[in-house]
């Protein structure tokens, strides 16, 4: 079945859009704070795309990000109690609750590894939030840490260029499935 073959292509079309660091600010910002698919599918085909500008979108992505993030904070100091539910509903309250466990033993260092981390970001940003992290450290450490994320895909994704872009549509659907099976096998080690 070739559905990532399929939506690679639709993303790469895309990518070549003259809104498409529009498009990409705005996924970069929705996904800190709510939407979850992550950035990084629109970021690498852009980049590929036009390798020149992999820096610049980098820091698109990475500002948008640290400002859905900051929408995210503000998610969870004034609307937590309404926002559980969508939490629960969608699979995201043991995460919450990671998040949270990891706000209270790391505080500004937890904020900085969810740039890297299998959890969903915006469970991070609205935790902050919801556990009256501070405002600055919050600020800084979501610019580093998905900054850091960024730019090294960027970079990486530059640096390959078309010898990365030729493998990746080769082996799209096979990595993709394999990100499937992937998130399903964590999805329930992290449940049970």
């Amino acid at each position: 079945m070739r559905l990532f073959s399929q939506l690679y292509d639709r993303v790469m079309s895309w990518s070549k859009h003259r809104h498409a660091p529009a498009y990409l600010g705005a996924l970069s910002f929705a996904e800190s704070s709510f939407f979850p698919i992550p950035p990084d599918v629109m970021l690498a085909p852009m980049v590929l795309a036009r390798p020149e500008r992999a820096m610049w979108l980098a820091s698109l992505t990475t500002v948008a990000s640290v400002i859905g993030g900051l929408a995210g904070f503000a998610i969870g100091i004034w609307a937590i109690d309404a926002v559980m539910p969508v939490l629960e509903r969608f699979g995201y309250a043991d995460e919450f609750e990671r998040a949270s466990d990891w706000f209270l033993k790391w505080g500004f260092w937890a904020v900085l590894l969810a740039g890297f981390s299998p959890i969903p970001y915006k469970v991070f940003t609205i935790s902050a939030g919801a556990l009256a992290m501070n405002l600055p450290a919050f600020a800084a450490a979501s610019l580093v840490g998905r900054g850091g994320r960024f730019f090294l895909v960027a970079g990486l994704v530059a640096w390959g260029g078309p010898r990365v872009e030729a493998q990746l549509k080769r082996y799209v659907d096979v990595i993709g499935w394999a990100l499937v099976v992937l998130l399903v096998a964590a999805y329930f080690l992290l449940r049970h």
